[in-house]
Formats: structure tokens, C-alpha cells, sequence
């Protein structure tokens, strides 16, 4: 699916990326909210220490009542389906990949998947993902499997969506589609 080119959802769908506490999340729930729809909160971390849980009580604390959440760490695919009518955001692709490592399914196989199910979609997506390959090279292997593995889902998803967005400090900046006129020499 390139760039694109086969989105249902009339262009409204995007992946927001940015660093940890960049502001991405806040940003994709007002692109959501901006839908002017039934909301769907697809949440992909899973609770396993008191730091994850005060984050997630953070992040459902900015959530009012009319966001209906599903808590899904492993079948993003599956938590779409029967999302028709509503705007969907799905929050977030790094803990999904982490989560699908640790489970031991295939990243570039599951990343299809979803990029085709996106494809299908015929309502707004919003996905949020971390951007980690801009730090230093990790020192163990699968640090490094694990930053290469998030690298090319967040290619292959922002093929497959019509808008990419990144935030740093709060701020957003659109990178698709592109508002200037491509780079050449």
C-alpha cells in the first residue's frame, strides 16, 4: 500500500510521532477529538509496575467519559475491527512492538497486518508511536533489534496512512503530507 493510496477513511487517518513526554499523545487525542465522532481508545500498555500505572492514570485522567477504552497489548488488528462510525486511537505502537517481542511474534509480519487493516479502515485512525532511533546506538542486542524493529514499523505505517505528524516540546510538525515542494540539489 503506497503512501496511502488505498485509505478508506478519507485521508483521516495518521501516525504521531515524538519522543517520551513530547506532547504526542495529547496532540493525537485532539486530532481524534477533532473527528467529531464516537471516540475509541485502543490501549496497548499493559500495567506492570507502579511507574506504567501512574502513566496510564495519567493518561485516562485527560480522557473524559465518552471515550470508550479496549485494552489490547497484542491483536491491534483485532481491537480495530467493529470500530466503523467512531474515530479510533490507538496508543501506542512502542509498547505494542515491545509487547509482540517479548511474546515472540514476528514485528514485520504483525506491521502488515496493521498497515493493511489501516488500508480497510473507512474511519479515522490515529496511531501514536515513539520515535527512539535518534539517541545513541544501544550497547546489548536487543536494544538495538528492538530500536532497528520500531524504526521500520514506523516506515511502513507511515506509508500506509495519509498523514504523519511529529512533536517535539509540545509542538507539532507535519511531515505528510508535504506542504513544501520536495528536496533536490
Amino acid at each position: 500500500m503506497p503512501d496511502g493510496d488505498t485509505d478508506r477513511s478519507g485521508g483521516r487517518t495518521a501516525l504521531v510521532l515524538g519522543g517520551a513526554r513530547s506532547g504526542k499523545s495529547r496532540f493525537a487525542e485532539q486530532l481524534v477529538l477533532s473527528a467529531r465522532l464516537p471516540t475509541l481508545y485502543v490501549a496497548t500498555a499493559e500495567a506492570r509496575d507502579g511507574e506504567m500505572s501512574e502513566r496510564i492514570a495519567q493518561h485516562r485522567a485527560r480522557r473524559d467519559a465518552s471515550w470508550t477504552t479496549r485494552e489490547q497489548p497484542l491483536d491491534l488488528v483485532g481491537a480495530l475491527a467493529g470500530a466503523e462510525g467512531r474515530a479510533v486511537l490507538v496508543d501506542c505502537l512502542t509498547l505494542w512492538l515491545s509487547n509482540l517481542l517479548e511474546a515472540g511474534r514476528d514485528p514485520v509480519a504483525e506491521g502488515e497486518r496493521l498497515a493493511a487493516a489501516l488500508g480497510a479502515m473507512a474511519t479515522p485512525v490515529v496511531l501514536v508511536s515513539n520515535e527512539v532511533g535518534s539517541g545513541i546506538v544501544p550497547m546489548n542486542a536487543l536494544a538495538r533489534r528492538f530500536a532497528d524493529e520500531q524504526g521500520r514499523l514506523n516506515q511502513r505505517i507511515a506509508r500506509a496512512v495519509r498523514n504523519v505528524f511529529f512533536v517535539a516540546a509540545g509542538q507539532p510538525l507535519r511531515l505528510k503530507p508535504r506542504t513544501e515542494p520536495e528536496y533536490s540539489l
